[in-house]
């Protein structure tokens, strides 16, 4: 495979960066559409950007933008330990370009297990129930919904398949299918909706695992509005940004 650096454009949630990748990182950018996204990229050197554009300020800055990082190896599933979380953040407003997560697996040779550690809940009046400890990563308000949106690409890391998904209305969505990764690199859910197709949830979003899986509160339509909903294709975007990550159209 050719080492072959060359310039390309990488998209994150508040804007993009210009950078030389390799090839190999050209295709871990790359999610199956014409753009190239930074997020299962990582951690680039600092130095491979040439200019970056902050959706916020709305403008565009020649060099890097800040690119913030911690090592929390903390396991989030068997045999999967979040390895590094980091940031890309702009200089002038301190808006985040882009983040991302790097998994590792702790032993190459066996496959990934159920996302864990499930607790027993205490105060509900089905024990079986558990209480799943939400993944390391920073809050984001845009992903915490109820309902189950379009799935991205995803890589499957296990499988909880035929639990059937019930939200606090005591409403069946559907069945879930397995646990993933999308391409934010945030762990969510998968499942088979009640229509026969695929929908995913963020893991934060789950309230209780047991029997059933049990979701969280619902988020109200005027809050999605509010949430960088994208009103030409309907992704969700994270909180603060002006253009959408799917589309690329101006958010209103």
């Amino acid at each position: 495979m050719s080492t072959e650096l060359r310039l390309k454009k990488l998209r994150g949630s508040g804007g993009f960066v210009m950078a030389t990748v390799t090839d190999q990182q050209q295709m871990k950018g790359n999610l199956g559409g014409p753009d190239l996204f930074l997020a299962p990229i990582g951690r680039l050197d600092s130095k491979k950007i040439t200019k970056y554009f902050c959706n916020t300020c709305e403008k565009e800055f020649e060099g890097p933008p800040k690119i913030e990082y911690e090592n929390p190896n903390e396991e989030v599933a068997e045999n999967l330990v979040l390895a590094e979380k980091g940031q890309y953040i702009c200089n002038s407003c301190n808006a985040t370009i882009a983040e991302y997560r790097e998994f590792k697996k702790q032993n190459e040779t066996v496959e990934i297990g159920i996302a864990k550690p499930l607790e027993t809940a205490s105060q509900i009046i089905t024990p079986q129930i558990s209480q799943p400890e939400p993944p390391a990563q920073i809050p984001v308000k845009s992903e915490i919904t109820q309902s189950a949106t379009q799935p991205g690409p995803v890589t499957a890391i296990s499988s909880i398949e035929g639990l059937v998904v019930i939200d606090e209305n005591a409403k069946k969505i559907g069945k879930a299918k397995q646990v993933g990764i999308d391409s934010n690199q945030s762990v969510v859910l998968l499942i088979i909706k009640n229509d026969g197709t695929e929908g995913s949830i963020p893991w934060n979003s789950i309230r209780k695992v047991g029997e059933v899986i049990l979701l969280g509160s619902p988020v109200s339509a005027p809050q999605l509005s509010q949430l960088g909903k994208c009103t030409n294709c309907g992704f969700t975007n994270k909180e603060g940004s002006k253009f959408c990550e799917e589309c690329g159209s101006k958010l209103q």
